[in-house]
């Protein structure tokens, strides 16, 4: 971490040896003055001579950068995540020329740990749920699985409850001890987005993490399981988001998630939230308010005609190991470990004395479509978590420039669609929310999206020869194993997809 006194040096010295910091230089000084954190490109050095890392700095690719122009947004517009356990995919949503998020990609999950519901104790395996702000401080460009972002459990809300646990991230390598882990490709790309909406101006973003898509047909399977009060709490957060397509404002009083909270229309004075505390007198925007219990009440009315006819529940299951997107069934088949071509040990995606993870549903046969009432008005589809046992907490000039991995992998198993009512519009609340909202641009009609882009994850290889030279380290023969294919590039699925923790 390079503090405050060492930034105008490290500024002059990345002028002085980089050609590429030059060019930066205008906007890193507007972001370290606003930001108040350290900042280089690399290349550059700081004082004691460190060299930054240079995956963090990876420019986005020129398909990204297109797909970002499709879309109509910016860069370096502000970011959301949203993590979806049961069918193992992370969204990222990224602010559009109208202020609003739209989904900009889904990536496949490669590997999360635990049960669905809340992380509660230490020790555990449980990947977090709920509401998580992200800092330039949690991202870590330092980690030993290649990239990482640590989600910042616990937060306010774990803390009034009790619960214990450090260092949850979600990061490369496909292995997981109560993290979200996704393959290298996949981080590079995520930390290069966070990245550059950071050098935007953005000071943090959220994360989302569900069990499941939040929709009647899942709420009905799940209707016996002990965590339904903690699920029915923080899907007011996510129809919030679905029918504004704004950040939800996030506090905790009393022990629970308030969302979109503003002080009454006759207060004079701040609204204060005591985690633990009694919550204050507050309101929601009509905007928000309207919309967010008109879908409520659909989903309950959907809810309780799933149940009235008696639709199977989904089993409660103890001891686990998770679950991963079926793109990555194909992995469990290896049961050896790997060397990389960076010589590293790589185990393969199941644990030791662990049960085999469960694969991301499928979607479900048309024969089921019957059973619902109402079709959603637009696609959309969710984000599942991620787990890496964890690293050093770094700060905003480690973690902001790190290089990103290659492209990101494409194409996902079936993506299922959420429960938006038709009707329900997020512009209706974005004049609510126009000091939270990038609003440079005078607001248009807007114009018509383009299918969320899947991260694509390569085809499995067929397994090499397994023979005694098959666990051995790399020889120097031109980066070849003696008796074996060619080694596998580090960085790639196939070279770093489960790393022992």
């Amino acid at each position: 971490m390079v503090h405050l006194s060492g930034i105008f040096p490290l500024i002059r010295a990345c002028f002085a040896r980089t050609p590429g910091c030059r060019a930066f230089g205008a906007r890193m000084l507007v972001t370290l003055l606003v930001l108040g954190g350290a900042l280089t490109l690399a290349g550059c050095y700081g004082d004691d001579g460190y060299q930054l890392p240079t995956r963090a700095m990876k420019e986005l690719s020129p398909e990204m950068l297109s797909l970002l122009v499709q879309k109509n947004m910016p860069k370096d517009s502000p970011l959301l995540v949203r993590l979806f356990k049961e069918e193992s995919e992370l969204e990222v949503w990224k602010q559009d020329t109208t202020g609003q998020f739209q989904l900009l990609k889904v990536y496949p999950i490669c590997r999360w740990s635990g049960e669905l519901g809340p992380k509660k104790v230490e020790g555990d395996r449980q990947a977090p749920e709920g509401f998580y702000t992200i800092t330039p401080g949690l991202m870590n460009p330092n980690s030993n699985y290649y990239l990482a972002i640590n989600v910042g459990f616990p937060n306010a809300y774990d803390k009034a409850n009790g619960f214990s646990g450090a260092f949850l991230m979600i990061h490369g390598d496909c292995s997981s001890r109560g993290c979200y882990a996704m393959t290298d490709e996949q981080i590079g790309e995520i930390y290069s987005l966070a990245r550059e909406s950071f050098l935007g101006g953005q000071k943090e973003f959220q994360i989302q993490a569900y069990p499941f898509r939040m929709t009647p047909a899942n709420l009905a399977r799940h209707r016996d399981n002990p965590n339904m009060p903690f699920w029915k709490m923080i899907k007011e957060g996510n129809d919030h988001f679905e029918v504004t397509h704004l950040e939800p404002k996030v506090d905790v009083c009393d022990r629970h998630y308030v969302f979109d909270a503003q002080p009454p229309a006759n207060s004079t004075k701040p609204l204060v939230f005591n985690p633990t505390g009694r919550c204050p007198a507050y309101e929601v925007a009509q905007d928000i308010a309207g919309p967010a219990l008109e879908k409520q009440r659909n989903d309950e009315l959907q809810i309780a005609q799933l149940t009235s006819r008696n639709v199977p529940t989904a089993p409660i299951t103890m001891g686990t190991d998770g679950g991963m997107n079926r793109v990555f069934a194909a992995k469990l088949a290896d049961t050896g470990p790997s060397y990389d071509a960076d010589g590293h040990l790589r185990a393969p995606p199941v644990h030791p004395g662990m049960p085999t993870p469960t694969l991301s549903p499928p979607p479900p046969p048309p024969t089921l479509a019957s059973m619902f009432s109402a079709k959603p008005a637009a696609q959309q589809t969710q984000v599942a978590a991620s787990d890496p046992n964890s690293q050093q907490h770094t700060g905003f000039f480690d973690s902001l420039f790190k290089p990103k991995t290659d492209a990101a992998q494409t194409a996902s198993s079936g993506n299922a669609p959420g429960a938006v009512l038709a009707g329900l519009t997020p512009q209706s609340a974005a004049a609510a929310r126009k000091s939270e909202a990038a609003k440079s641009e005078p607001q248009k009609s807007e114009p018509q999206k383009a299918a969320p882009q899947v991260a694509e994850v390569p085809k499995p290889k067929a397994k090499s020869q397994q023979d005694a030279n098959a666990a051995q380290p790399p020889a120097t023969n031109g980066g070849l194993i003696n008796g074996a294919q060619p080694v596998v590039p580090a960085g790639t699925f196939d070279g770093r997809w489960a790393g022992l923790q």
